[in-house]
C-alpha cells in the first residue's frame, strides 16, 4: 500500500511539473517565499493547501473572477473591500475574508500586502458566503510560516504539522460584523446602493418605503427577507462597515460622525461600540 501511494504521488508530481504553467515554479518549489504569484498557477498543486503572499498598490482593484479553491484572504496591511452578488465586505488590518470555492469576487486594496492559503474544496467548511473573520496572533504567524514554506511541502514533516495546525485555527476563528447584505435586485437594490454612496444614520424605513410606492409593513417585511436584517440594523451596519474603511485610512472619527449624519463624534462612537463592542480607537488599536 505504501508503494502504490508514492507511486501515485509520483505521478501526480509529474504531471504537475509538466504542466506549462508550472515548470518553473515546480523546478524552484523548494524556495522559500511564494510571493506575487498567480494562484492560476498553481491551481494544480498536488497538496491540499497552498500559500502565497502577494503585495498591491494602493487602489489596486482585482475584478470580479472565481476560484476553484476555497481562499482565506488575510491583510497583514491596508483595507480590503470585497463585493460579490449577496453583498459587501469590509476587512480591516490584521483580520481575513473566507471566500468559498466557485464564488465570484471583487477586491479593492488599499495599501494591503497579503498572505493567501487556497484550500481544497471539502478540507474546511466555514459556509458558502464570504464573511470576515478575526485572526489569532497565532494564526497570524502560522500564515506567515505558511507563506514561507516550500510549495510541494513534506506533509509529514513540520510544514504539513504548520499547515494543519492552521486549518485547526481557521475553524475556530470568530466570524465578524463587517458584512453589508443586499437585496438581490430591484428598486430596494437600488436604494441600498445609493445609501452606500452616502450614508445617511436618519434615513427612516418611512422615507424608503415612500421612495417605493409601499407600506410600512410591506417594507420591513421585504427588506428583511432580502437582507436578513431589519432596516436599522443594515443602517447601522452599513454605517459601521463604510466607516472602518476610512478610519483604517486614517480619517478623523470627527469628519467622519459628521459626513455621516450623526450629531456629535460620541454619538457615533456609541453606534459602533454598540455594533463591535469597542469604541473606534480601541478597535483600530488592537488592529495594529
Amino acid at each position: 500500500m505504501v508503494g502504490k501511494r508514492s507511486t501515485i504521488e509520483f505521478r501526480r508530481l509529474a504531471r504537475f511539473s509538466m504542466s506549462a504553467n508550472n515548470v518553473c515554479v515546480y523546478a524552484n518549489h523548494r524556495k522559500s517565499h511564494m510571493r506575487n504569484v498567480s494562484i492560476n498557477q498553481l491551481d494544480d498543486t498536488p497538496r491540499k493547501v497552498v500559500a502565497l503572499g502577494t503585495d498591491y498598490s494602493h487602489g489596486h482593484l482585482l475584478p470580479f473572477h472565481t476560484h476553484r479553491r476555497a481562499q482565506l484572504l488575510y491583510g497583514a496591511t491596508g483595507v480590503m473591500q470585497v463585493r460579490t452578488h449577496d453583498g459587501n465586505w469590509v476587512v480591516p488590518p490584521q483580520r481575513a475574508v473566507w471566500i468559498p470555492p466557485g464564488v465570484a469576487h471583487e477586491v479593492l486594496m488599499l495599501g494591503v500586502s497579503t498572505r493567501s492559503v487556497y484550500i481544497e474544496p471539502g478540507t474546511v467548511d466555514l459556509g458558502s458566503r464570504c464573511q470576515v473573520i478575526s485572526v489569532s496572533p497565532l494564526m497570524r504567524h502560522l500564515l506567515m510560516e505558511a507563506v514561507a514554506a516550500p510549495l510541494i511541502y513534506d506533509q509529514a514533516g513540520r510544514d504539513g504539522a504548520l499547515f494543519d495546525l492552521l486549518l485547526h485555527e481557521l475553524t475556530r476563528s470568530e466570524v465578524l460584523p463587517l458584512h453589508i447584505p443586499m437585496p438581490a435586485e430591484g428598486k430596494l437594490l437600488s436604494l441600498c446602493q445609493t445609501f452606500l454612496n452616502k450614508p445617511n444614520a436618519h434615513q427612516s424605513p418611512q422615507y424608503w418605503a415612500e421612495q417605493i410606492h409601499i407600506s410600512l409593513r410591506t417594507f420591513n417585511r421585504l427588506f428583511r427577507q432580502q437582507t436578513g436584517l431589519s432596516f436599522r440594523q443594515w443602517r447601522q451596519q452599513a454605517c459601521v462597515v463604510l466607516a472602518l474603511a476610512r478610519l483604517a485610512e486614517g480619517e478623523a472619527v470627527t469628519r467622519i460622525a459628521l459626513d455621516f449624519g450623526y450629531e456629535s463624534p460620541a454619538a457615533f462612537s456609541t453606534m459602533f461600540r454598540r455594533v463591535l463592542g469597542q469604541a473606534p480607537s480601541v478597535w483600530l488599536e488592537a488592529a495594529k
